[in-house]
C-alpha cells in the first residue's frame, strides 16, 4: 500500500448533497492529472478472489469525508490491467474508489467481462480491505474494447448501477434498449478495430431515448487511445461519474450544454438537461 499523492483532502460541502465530495469543480480541476484527494492503493491477488482475475484498488487516503462511490474498470481483448491502470489514480484522486482488474483470461468475450465486472464490484463492497470506504449503493462500471462491451453487459444485468462508460467498446450485440443506467459511450474517429459506425454509434443510438446518455467521439484517436493517459477521456469520465454516482450537479456545467467539436472532440451527442 503506497501513497500516490500528498494533497490535503478537502472537507465535503454536504449541505445539499450528502454524496458530494471535494471542492467545487473547474475546467482546470477536471483536466488535472490529479484531483484534490491523496490516493493509496492495494493489490488484490487473483488467488484471493473468484469470478475475476484480481487487480488493484485505488482509494482516497482520507477517512474524514465518509464513504465514496466506486467504479470497476475492465481491460480489453488480449490486454491486462496495466492497459487501463492510468485511470485508477486519476479517478480516485477526484473522490472515488477505483478497482482496475485483470480478467480470468485475456481472451474473455464481453458477456464474460460483464460478469467479471460485477463479481469485482461484489468483492470490492463485501470482502475487500477497503469495503468500509465504499458506498455499495453508488457503483459504476467502465471498460476498454471488449471490456467496454462488458460494461454494457454489466449495466444490462444490474440496473442498480449508477453509471456506465464503455471506452471504444466492442460487442457483437449492437442494441441496448434494456439499459437503464446513465451511460457515456466513448468512441474514436480513427478506430479500425471497433469502428464507431458499427459499435459506439449504434450502442448509443439504441439506448432508450429517455435515458441520461451521451456519445463522445474522440478526434484524432484510435481504438487504443484509452490505453494511455488522456485528458478528454478523463474530464468527461470524471464529470459523468460525479454527476451520476455522486448525484453532484456541480458537474452539470461540463456536460450541458453539449461540448462542441474541438481539437480533441470529433462529435458529442447527449440528452440535456440531465437527471431526466
Amino acid at each position: 500500500m503506497s501513497s500516490l499523492a500528498f494533497l490535503a483532502a478537502p472537507a465535503a460541502d454536504a449541505a445539499d448533497n450528502p454524496y458530494q465530495r471535494g471542492p467545487a469543480p473547474t475546467v482546470a480541476s477536471i483536466e488535472a492529472a490529479r484531483g484534490s484527494y491523496a490516493v493509496s492503493q492495494t493489490s488484490v491477488s487473483s488467488l484471493a478472489v473468484t469470478g475475476f482475475g484480481g487487480g488493484t484498488v485505488y482509494y482516497p487516503t482520507s477517512t474524514s469525508d465518509g464513504t465514496f462511490g466506486a467504479v470497476v474498470i475492465s481491460p480489453g481483448f488480449t490486454a491486462y490491467e496495466s492497459s487501463i491502470a492510468w485511470l485508477g489514480p486519476r479517478l480516485a484522486s477526484q473522490g472515488f474508489v477505483v478497482f482496475t482488474i485483470d480478467t480470468l483470461t485475456t481472451l474473455d468475450q464481453p458477456d464474460s467481462r460483464g460478469r467479471q465486472l460485477l463479481a469485482a464490484l461484489d468483492y470490492l463492497t463485501q470482502r475487500s480491505s477497503v469495503r468500509g470506504r465504499v458506498d455499495a449503493s453508488r457503483l459504476g462500471v467502465m471498460g476498454h474494447s471488449m471490456g467496454g462491451g462488458g460494461t454494457l453487459e454489466a449495466a444490462k444485468s444490474r440496473p442498480s448501477l449508477k453509471a456506465a462508460i464503455p471506452l471504444t467498446g466492442w460487442n457483437t450485440d449492437k442494441t441496448w434498449p434494456e439499459i437503464s443506467t446513465p451511460t457515456l459511450v466513448v468512441g474514436a474517429d480513427g478506430d479500425t478495430v471497433a469502428s464507431v459506425a458499427s459499435h459506439s454509434e449504434p450502442f448509443y443510438e439504441s439506448l432508450p431515448a429517455s435515458l441520461d446518455k451521451a456519445y463522445l467521439e474522440l478526434n484524432g484517436a484510435t481504438h487504443f487511445t484509452p490505453n494511455s493517459s488522456n485528458t478528454t477521456i478523463a474530464k468527461y469520465s470524471i464529470s459523468w461519474l460525479k454527476r451520476f454516482i455522486d448525484d453532484d450537479t456541480r458537474y452539470d456545467q461540463f456536460l450541458c450544454p453539449l461540448p462542441r467539436p474541438s481539437l480533441t472532440i470529433e462529435e458529442y451527442r447527449g440528452t440535456c438537461p440531465l437527471g431526466s
